[in-house]
């Protein structure tokens, strides 16, 4: 019986066979899935017994993230979880959940709509209310282009802005801030049964909630007013009056939102006329404004007064004779109009009544004026800003100084008024305050001239202990203009004073004085003999030129002669010599002079800088393409070639400053090119390996020093384009190769040798995804005959890598150096030590002694984290010191300050020694300029990224090291 069962369904088998002879059985397909969410959450809120414990699952699964594609399946699993909850608390943490999953990054929310405003409209707890309606104001954002989604939540929202709980009520105008239009009017049905009128829009239903009893929704409803500002949607000007009732308010935050808002509102209009009331004068809505915002810089909370002034300095278009109320106390007759004998006498006349001089007083005007009533500007206007320069709080005073420095920008007269109380911060007991004030009136100071009071009152500021604020006016007296010889008496004793009390600041008073000296020329001339102690018959003894004052008095004196032709008459022999000196030694400070013949005569100008700047770039292109064809030359041509242009690209960087970036950019590059050519000669890759060990030291010093120099060309120099960064990749891409094939010649293993061929591999497919839009700029290059080559590079054995590369590096063509348009070399100048003293510092052994450091740095990018300070040791020790971001200074643009200590200690020596202190400009390739487009997210793959990149990191000296004499003294026993 089983056999003939076996033999029917062969038969039956061979049947379909023959029927489909072409058809093959369907293989079972596998799919691999994810673990489900929402399975798993549905599982544990089954497994709450009480509301507690199902919110202690809710809040552990709020800590995990989820995937776009268990999003639905977990906001169902939810939502009917809320539908069967009792607990409040509960239903809050689901509304809550809902909000932050439709957040969720590829998921469309608009499938939960339905659910949300049905549980909405079901719901009794208010606080869940609340987190529904911010649960669809989410869903609102995220889908802003759904233009019935949208009017639909805000019906929802018109519907509930009735509710009795503020919170509701604040959600509600929030999403009308939010997603609220003026397209068309919002129908009866949408605004409710309370409203009840005619169709109204947003702004005005939004207006209406002004006036709620509730100070927390007076302040959602205006900050909903200004979300639709945000969003680009004109006011309307009618809520003005109402908004600067709400300048009154009880409640700091109304206040608050409301100065924003009227602040707005005459920024949009701020030519409309306005009616006074109480009288029949109009005003522009703008000057209105600004008188009501000025009341609020003697609010009783500070926060509304920082911001009433802050706001008054962004006015720009207020009348001028209201500007200068806000720096006069005295009310002016009340701020009431008064009017003329003509109109008085008008009046009486229409009135039929004349004086019959029985009663006293009988003609006086029979209304009785209330003073507060008929005010032409607020009386807050008057002498705003001397209250608010003379608040209580520090923030509130230089709220007040940068709002003065943003109005006397646009205002050369009102900078002048100013001036005196910008003056007297100076003596503020907050320095802070003291120094925001030196800030702007650095600012203002092409607009103003200081008199001799003025200026006693700021030089007095030189005697602060604080150096940032001695520097802060050193650099305001570079830019302001004084107006009596006797003004430039006084500054050059203060700062002489300055000096001698704070010998470290000596090179920013020497700066200071160049400065003054160049502005003054006239008021300089005249007191000259009195300046160099000159005498028309007699000689005077020769100064001291190691005296830092009289370098200074030279500085002021030279800097004045630039523009004064007939100043050097007064000069004497020794000053000619002295000038001579300081002309070699301090060229930054002492300018070129035409000074008489046989005395001393300068070198002659150029005939024009912008032409000689224009030569030199012309150089620097014409040298560049130059060594384009550098490799059809012979071997020593061709080096002789690279050799000759990087000397004169180094020349070049020296001659002209403007250009010493980009030419030492060049050199380095040909540099590296030039140690790559040298590196890949002929007879070395021909002789057996072990007769040439010599030359392959050699190798490998020269791949290692490319290896240095590419990473100074990445991050030693800022306004790199892409196309440069991927060029210095290129290079590095060639030194690595290179140094593949060198370890293939050195060791042995075939271990070894597979591990850092594939990490190469890794590297150029990096190239390829990172510059993927430079490689039409890198024909016959070594990485586009690689990426050729790459299919057939991934499948053969690391020996046959190692020749293929060989080959490649030899017959890849110069890639040529294109420069971008602007090109900047970091740079650091240690100014203190100075290095110059031969006094030991001296201090006991074991303990520390503290070493100022004073740098300026040019051209570094973020140096807070990058900029590190090296000590250098005699026995070869070396600290590197990290200093805190708070001694950085940024005193203008592409320029840094650094001020700061370091800590030295060693044991005893039995005579001082020297120890090296340099700046280092610390790098890492995880932080490299490479332009990523995207980097990958937590739940996607990261195969392919540069590894081997990552952990690259160094530094790079980019100072010159300066000497220091320490004499650690043993402990005395």
């Amino acid at each position: 019986m089983a056999a003939h069962l076996k033999k029917r369904v062969y038969e039956e088998f061979s049947k379909v066979v023959q029927q489909h002879p072409h058809e093959e059985v369907p293989a079972k397909k596998l799919r691999l899935t994810k673990p489900s969410k929402s399975a798993a959450l549905h599982i544990d809120l089954c497994k709450a017994n009480t509301p507690t414990d199902a919110l202690q699952y809710l809040l552990q699964f709020a800590r995990k993230p989820v995937e776009a594609e268990s999003v639905e399946g977990v906001v169902r699993i939810l939502l009917e979880h809320y539908y069967k909850e009792t607990d409040s608390s509960v239903r809050l943490k689901i509304a809550s959940l809902l909000g932050l999953l439709s957040k969720t990054q590829g998921f469309s929310p608009d499938c939960i709509v339905d659910d949300v405003i049905s549980t909405l409209n079901n719901e009794k707890s208010h606080q869940v209310l609340a987190q529904l309606q911010d649960t669809l104001l989410v869903i609102g954002t995220q889908l802003p282009e759904n233009l019935s989604l949208r009017n639909r939540l805000i019906e929802v929202a018109c519907k509930h802005l009735t509710d009795t709980y503020f919170g509701v009520r604040n959600k509600c105008l929030q999403l009308l801030g939010c997603l609220g239009s003026v397209d068309k009017p919002l129908s009866k049905e949408s605004e409710g049964v309370v409203a009840g009128v005619a169709p109204r829009d947003t702004q005005s239903i939004i207006s209406d909630y002004f006036g709620d009893q509730d100070p927390r929704v007076r302040t959602a409803a205006i900050k909903a007013m200004l979300q639709l500002h945000e969003r680009g949607i004109k006011l309307q000007q009618t809520i003005y009056n109402q908004a600067c009732k709400l300048l009154c308010d009880d409640y700091e935050q109304v206040r608050s939102a409301a100065v924003q808002m009227v602040w707005v509102l005459s920024q949009l209009y701020p030519e409309s006329i306005v009616p006074i009331p109480s009288s029949s004068e109009e005003i522009r809505l703008v000057d209105d404004s600004f008188g009501k915002i000025s009341h609020m810089v003697s609010d009783g909370s500070w926060v509304v007064r920082v911001q009433a002034a802050k706001l008054l300095g962004s006015m720009q278009q207020v009348s001028p004779h209201f500007l200068e109320q806000t720096l006069d106390k005295k009310l002016m007759s009340d701020l009431r109009r008064k009017r003329t004998a003509h109109e008085r006498a008008k009046e009486l006349y229409s009135s039929g009544e004349f004086s019959s001089g029985r009663k006293w007083a009988d003609d006086a005007p029979k209304e009785k004026v209330d003073t507060m009533a008929v005010n032409l500007i607020d009386s807050g206007a008057c002498g705003a800003f001397v209250h608010g320069l003379e608040d209580e709080m520090y923030e509130v005073r230089i709220a007040a100084v940068e709002a003065l420095c943003a109005l006397a920008q646009s205002s050369p007269s009102f900078a002048e008024k100013c001036l005196d109380f910008l003056v007297d911060m100076f003596n503020d007991e907050i320095e802070e305050v003291r120094l925001q004030s030196i800030h702007v009136l650095r600012q203002i100071s092409t607009h103003i001239t200081l008199r001799e009071d003025q200026l006693d009152t700021v030089l007095a500021v030189l005697e602060d202990s604080s150096r940032d604020i001695r520097e802060a006016l050193h650099e305001l007296l570079c830019y302001t203009n004084v107006s009596t010889k006797e003004c430039i008496q006084l500054a050059l004793l203060e700062l002489l004073k300055n000096l001698t009390k704070y010998p470290t600041d000596r090179n920013s008073v020497w700066k200071c004085l160049k400065f003054l000296g160049a502005r003054h020329p006239t008021l300089v001339l005249p007191i000259v003999p009195e300046l160099l102690s000159t005498h028309p018959y007699f000689d005077t003894p020769e100064p001291d030129m190691d005296d830092p004052a009289y370098i200074a008095v030279l500085v002021l004196v030279f800097n004045a002669a630039k523009s004064c032709p007939t100043m050097p008459a007064l000069f004497s022999d020794h000053t000619f010599r002295h000038y001579a000196y300081l002309r070699d030694s301090l060229s930054h400070l002492v300018p070129q002079l035409r000074l008489p013949g046989g005395k001393l005569t300068g070198v002659s100008e150029s005939s024009g800088p912008a032409s000689s700047l224009e030569s030199a770039q012309q150089f620097l292109q014409d040298s560049l393409n130059r060594v384009c064809n550098v490799q059809h030359l012979e071997a020593p041509g061709a080096q002789d070639l690279l050799e000759f242009t990087i000397r004169d690209l180094q020349r070049l960087g020296e001659l002209q400053t403007e250009l010493a970036g980009a030419a030492d950019f060049c050199a380095t590059y040909l540099r590296c090119q030039l140690l790559l050519m040298k590196a890949l000669q002929e007879k070395l890759w021909n002789v057996a390996v072990p007769l040439y060990l010599k030359q392959n030291a050699m190798v490998s010093a020269a791949v290692k020093q490319i290896l240095e120099e590419t990473y100074k060309l990445e991050f030693l120099y800022s306004g790199l384009e892409t196309r440069q960064v991927a060029t210095i990749h290129h290079v590095r891409l060639q030194a690595k190769a290179l140094q593949l094939v060198l370890t293939a010649r050195t060791r042995r293993g075939v271990e070894p040798l597979l591990s850092v061929c594939e990490k190469f591999l890794q590297e150029v497919d990096t190239f390829q995804r990172l510059f993927i839009t430079e490689l039409p700029h890198f024909q016959d290059s070594f990485v586009e005959k690689l990426l050729d080559l790459m299919p057939r590079l991934a499948a053969c054995k690391p020996l046959d890598l190692v020749k293929i590369l060989q080959t490649t590096l030899r017959q890849s063509g110069f890639l040529q150096l294109k420069l971008p348009e602007q090109i900047h070399r970091a740079t650091a100048t240690i100014i203190e030590p100075t290095g110059e003293s031969d006094n030991p510092l001296r201090f006991t052994s074991g303990l520390v002694v503290a070493l100022d450091i004073d740098a300026t740095l040019e051209h570094v990018q973020d140096p807070q984290t990058w900029v590190k300070v090296q000590v250098l040791y005699p026995d070869g020790q070396s600290h590197v010191i990290h200093p805190k971001p708070g001694d950085f200074r940024k005193p203008g643009p592409g320029r840094h300050r650094l001020i700061t200590q370091v800590y030295l200690s060693h044991s005893a020596w039995t005579e001082p020694c020297q120890i090296e202190v340099r700046l280092l400009l610390a790098y890492s390739s995880s932080a490299s300029r490479v332009p990523v487009p995207k980097l990958p997210a937590w739940n996607e793959s990261t195969d392919g990224l540069p590894f081997s990149e990552s952990s690259i990191e160094g530094t790079i000296p980019f100072s010159k090291p300066v000497k220091v004499f320490i004499m650690p003294k043993p402990a005395r026993r």
